[in-house]
């Protein structure tokens, strides 16, 4: 493995508290020095080290996405490991955490470790979270210490919310004692059933069934209820994809009150409301549902408040035969990794005048420790190689035929964005470039 000397660009760490003009110099997979500009020249030639001229770019720590669905084993039409991973890294990702709703779920040893093996090719590093319950049915719980031993960084039944009280009352005391979180997808599915999108007045002029926002609420509260009722510390609660003003407050009132909950949204939820869904655009159904304009803006004041503590994709591949049918058999979700840069600095950084270092932190070093990534979200010496050379003024259209993703279903095919990756390097390796134009 050769040494890289990033040298010019300006290094953004939050979680190192720094913000300044740094050169680096990488080495056998991880940070060898972190210096001023100039300093590291004779190293870098003493290692025989390859240069990247980073003049003009931001230097952030590898992005770190909780929230991912790879599709394999199982679906391989829709995406594999090697296709998502190579998304991942076109869109300045080097940590990919995979949900297990895969073919067959993933609540194994066997079926995690399968999921790490160097012969899948990934070029991100892949972090799975296991099934919290056997087959994800809600009914038994899986064995959360072997399943941590072999790599999971958390449990979730992600699509398929835990809803019996006593199961989830299980899960989080088993989790806290194995040392990860529970990550729950929230949704009352005894309330959402049948229903396609959210629940308001455009559905009822398409003629579809809607979410109530009650039944993410809803269970947030259950969940948060439980979580109190444990008193263990150690008892961890993420909420995935976050969605609803209404979920969102009582998040905020249980961190007041103490309680280890955490909290995602996923870039669709603060760029786009229901209305997006048009004309039955089936590019613009997931679940939750894109949701009201006040909803989506109270998305974007919890990433401003820091009541939200990290950007999640929520990477979810589907063909386009299965996109192309009526709204309400399409399937829910969309693909993210590669826009999901673009429309953060876009949105949050140009719009709302989120810094720099906070929008990296919300996509690196926050999720990184959410999960426990050690080595990971940071660019300080020892820590893994994991970098982005960002270009944070650059514009450019996303165009889904140039992704990386095996799969094209996106509401934001040529929509305009601002800031774009010109090289992501995993583990000291060069794992993209940008080839339109070079760094």
């Amino acid at each position: 493995m050769n040494a890289i000397l990033i040298r010019g660009g300006h290094l953004i760490d939050p979680a190192a508290g720094v913000d300044a003009d740094r050169d680096l110099l990488l080495k056998d997979g991880r940070v060898a020095a972190v210096e001023a500009p100039g300093k590291l020249s004779g190293a870098a030639r003493q290692e025989n080290a390859e240069v990247l001229d980073a003049k003009g770019l931001v230097v952030a720590p590898g992005l770190v996405d909780i929230h991912v669905h790879l599709r394999e084993p199982g679906q391989s039409y829709k995406e594999t490991i090697a296709s998502g991973a190579a998304a991942a890294a076109a869109g300045g990702f080097t940590s990919i955490c995979a949900m297990p709703n895969t073919l067959p779920v993933n609540d194994s040893v066997e079926t995690t470790r399968w999921m790490q093996s160097p012969e899948r090719k990934a070029a991100a590093r892949v972090f799975p979270i296991a099934a919290a319950t056997k087959g994800s049915m809600g009914e038994a719980l899986t064995e959360y210490v072997s399943l941590k031993a072999a790599g999971a960084v958390a449990v979730s039944d992600d699509g398929k919310p835990i809803l019996t009280d006593g199961i989830m009352r299980q899960a989080l005391a088993a989790a806290a004692r194995a040392g990860f979180p529970v990550v729950q997808h929230a949704e009352d599915t005894r309330l959402t059933a049948g229903c396609s999108m959210n629940a308001g007045a455009l559905a009822f002029r398409l003629g579809l069934r809607g979410m109530p926002t009650a039944a993410e609420s809803g269970l947030v509260e259950r969940d948060l209820r439980l979580l109190a009722e444990i008193k263990d510390s150690r008892a961890h609660l993420h909420i995935a994809h976050l969605s609803t003003a209404a979920a969102l407050d009582a998040v905020r009132k249980a961190k007041r009150n103490g309680l280890r909950v955490t909290c995602e949204v996923a870039p669709h939820h603060f760029a786009l409301n229901e209305n997006a869904v048009g004309d039955y655009d089936t590019n613009a159904k997931m679940n939750p549902p894109l949701r009201s304009e006040a909803d989506r803006r109270a998305m974007v004041e919890g990433l401003l408040d820091g009541s939200i503590d990290c950007i999640a994709t929520d990477h979810a591949p589907h063909a386009l035969h299965e996109k192309q049918q009526e709204f309400e058999r399409a399937p829910n979700g969309i693909i993210g990794l590669e826009s999901a840069l673009g429309l953060s600095i876009d949105l949050l950084h140009r719009q709302h005048k989120v810094s720099l270092s906070r929008l990296i932190t919300l996509l690196s070093a926050q999720p990184a420790n959410l999960l426990s990534l050690r080595g990971r979200g940071t660019l300080t010496a020892g820590s893994f190689a994991d970098v982005a050379l960002i270009d944070a003024t650059a514009t450019w259209t996303f165009r889904a035929s140039s992704a990386k993703s095996k799969s094209r279903n996106t509401p934001f095919e040529g929509r305009a964005m601002t800031g774009r990756v010109k090289v992501t390097i995993g583990e000291g390796r060069i794992v993209y470039r940008d080839s339109a134009r070079e760094a």
